[in-house]
């Protein structure tokens, strides 16, 4: 396939690549200044813009492909420094592992200018350049002859450009600082890198600048230990000796270029990895332990134990009613761990709480939360959560389960205390490990109604039935219409004042049908098919009905700027102190941490007066600049709160705060 790729190159020039025949990746050469300064250096650039589907090559192609080639034709005077590539991305096709560029990306470089260079002096820099384009059946060699006339000046470099090729810069890989530590035995590859425990790492993977250190499409295990990353893949074959330099990448365009040299490297993937299972399912189970408070939840879970009242001593009943609430619990985050780390496989930007973007799901949340609010009221019986059903029999089951699925999906927008890390680790795992993660948090979840199902002396606590369980229900009630307000809010967000019009129509027009269908049911009739179907159509015609785009995104404050990677970028390499939260409508704790910390005078005025740049990326809607900068920090989901001090890396906030955690970092 090399000598393919080779022998192509005669007939690229030969096409003219860039007259005669087509380009799918275009490339610029661009000067950070335009008016170089002699005696000093200025950046310079190939910005290549691949055609979609396409991809170029990072400088170790991997499996197969090849990088750039650049012959350069200088003025007398001026010198240029070796090519440096942005951390790659990973393709896998047909078995072999390309180290690939899939999106716009930079190659960069320095000129540098002799001393003695009059100003005014014209600096006419050419460059021959040869890369390849390739799709997943195709490869394309393209060449070209590029050309900056620049002219020696003051070295003055304009606002846009040092924005851009800071940008630029940000995706480069850094330099590790401490070397790294490599073991060959039995064809295994066992790497021990420095990197401080504090420090988030996702999406972590070893790129091999030259060839004979690792089997390029081999997996690669990943596991801390301590202040150490420990890579375990398999060895080339024949394993060479000697100090290698390789890029760990650590994040989304995120890595270091680190240098490794033979030693004795200990420890076991093996048990780090078990550790890090265990740690993240722990923080799993304790997330959805706490999720049960949550306004949405907590109502049904009220409800539930009402009925374990009811059900007295009958302890098959309820064991049989606890574990089908609970299944439906563990499918429904089973469903929907699968379906994310499914997503994910297949290339989409999303992480937990996905389907919270999409406002159709919202508007059928609103629908469903209403039904419950106006059951718990009393206008009308729903055998899966009204209060006068027995327990025995397949339709309490059923109804259990359908009530877990529900809480399920309604309760796990936000990733709360001890979830963050578990929700995170879950995507780095293998998908067993991940799986059982997702697993765990249904029974966090689950885990209430649990114990007071197998537990007789937890149970007979509580109150014994009477009048007051008719009157506690329609309390419940109260929760659930706020849940109901909240969530058309919400639409209102996603899609302007016309969606949250239509979601408000549709929950009329459902109360109304609610009330019918109660009117019935208290004169002894049914109607409960009917109702239903006639719910479903009115869901369908009003998610039909939504506006197809959302509103234009209004800044968060006058004191707040939008999310941008280039952005922050810019500001760290000004030495600027930077306060970054992402949030979203429907993250309860986001909204809760906003009121009572972030958005308070106090905080305010601190960091008005320490200079501090407030940065909020809004994950309402899908993003995927968001859903990646979150996974290059180890998340999932939101919030997610750090903090820049001036020229320091980002320290990650508790995700509870108060004024006082805020105004302190600026003290």
């Amino acid at each position: 396939m090399t000598l393919a790729l080779l022998s192509g190159f005669s007939d690229a020039r030969a096409q003219g690549a860039f007259g005669g025949g087509p380009l799918h990746i275009a490339a610029r050469l661009v000067a950070e200044s335009d008016a170089p300064r002699a005696g000093a250096t200025t950046g310079i650039a190939f910005a290549m813009t691949p055609e979609k589907g396409w991809h170029g090559y990072w400088e170790n192609p991997g499996d197969a492909g090849l990088g750039m080639t650049v012959q350069w034709t200088l003025p007398k005077g001026v010198s240029v420094g070796p090519l440096r590539y942005p951390v790659p991305e990973t393709l896998v096709i047909a078995g072999l592992m390309n180290h690939v560029y899939e999106g716009p990306h930079a190659i960069l470089s320095t000129l540098t200018l002799a001393p003695g260079i009059a100003p005014g002096t014209t600096l006419p820099i050419r460059a021959k350049a040869n890369w390849l384009a390739c799709t997943d059946k195709v490869c394309v060699p393209q060449s070209g002859d590029l050309a900056l006339d620049l002219v020696a000046g003051d070295g003055d470099v304009p606002a846009s450009k040092r924005s851009m090729f800071d940008a630029w810069r940000t995706r480069l890989p850094r330099p590790l600082g401490s070397e790294a530590i490599y073991n060959v035995k039995d064809g295994r590859l066992r790497l021990s890198v420095p990197f401080p425990a504090s420090a988030r790492a996702s999406e972590v993977h070893l790129f091999p600048l030259a060839e004979g250190f690792a089997r390029y499409a081999a997996p690669q295990t990943v596991t801390r230990q301590g202040d150490r990353l420990l890579v375990e893949t398999e060895a080339a074959q024949p394993a060479k000796g000697g100090a290698v330099q390789a890029v760990l990448r650590t994040g989304d365009h995120v890595g270091f270029l680190l240098t490794a040299r033979p030693g004795a490297v200990e420890g076991a993937a093996g048990g780090g990895q078990a550790g890090a299972i265990l740690a993240a399912l722990g923080g799993a189970l304790l997330g959805g332990l706490l999720l049960n408070i949550m306004p949405c939840v907590f109502p049904i879970l009220g409800l539930k134990a009402m009925k374990l009242a009811k059900a007295g001593g009958d302890e098959r009943t309820v064991r049989r009613e606890a574990l089908a609430y609970a299944a439906g619990i563990i499918l429904t985050c089973l469903a929907l761990g699968g379906v994310l780390l499914a997503l994910r496989a297949a290339g989409g930007a999303v992480g937990w709480a996905f389907q919270l973007q999409d406002p159709r799901i919202i508007l059928a949340l609103l629908l469903l939360v209403v039904a419950i609010a106006f059951n718990l009221a009393g206008l009308f019986e729903l055998r899966a959560y009204g209060g006068g059903e027995g327990l025995a029999g397949k339709g309490g089951l059923a109804g259990a389960f359908w009530t877990g699925a529900l809480v399920a999906f309604v309760a796990t927008p936000c990733t709360g205390p001890f979830m963050a890390a578990a929700m995170g680790a879950a995507l780095l795992l293998p998908l067993a490990a991940a799986l059982a993660i997702f697993a765990g948090l249904g029974l966090g979840l689950a885990l209430p109604f649990l114990l007071l199902a197998y537990i007789p002396a937890l149970r007979r606590r509580l109150p014994k039935p009477g009048a007051w369980m008719g009157r506690f229900q329609k309390i419940l009630s109260v929760p659930m219409f706020l849940t109901a307000i909240g969530l058309a809010w919400l639409l209102g967000q996603q899609r302007g004042v016309p969606g949250m019009t239509i979601g408000i129509l549709s929950a009329l027009a459902l109360a109304l049908l609610l009330w019918w269908l109660g009117s019935r049911q208290h004169s002894g009739r049914s109607g409960g098919w009917i109702a239903a179907l006639t719910a479903l159509a009115l869901l369908a015609g009003a998610a039909f009905a939504l506006p197809a785009s959302a509103p234009a995104a209004a800044e968060k404050s006058d004191e707040a700027v939008r999310f941008d990677v280039a952005k922050l970028g810019e500001l760290r390499a000004r030495k600027k102190p930077v306060f970054l939260y992402f949030t979203a409508d429907w993250c309860l704790t986001c909204k809760a941490n906003e009121a009572a910390a972030i958005d308070r005078t106090e905080v305010r005025d601190a960091f008005r007066r320490a200079g501090v740049t407030v940065m909020v990326g809004d994950w309402t809607n899908a993003d995927p600049a968001i859903t990646r900068f979150l996974e290059s920090q180890g998340r999932s989901g939101v919030p997610l709160y750090l903090w820049y001090a001036p020229g320091g890396e980002a320290q990650t906030l508790p995700q509870l705060l108060t004024p006082a955690t805020l105004t302190a970092l600026v003290r």
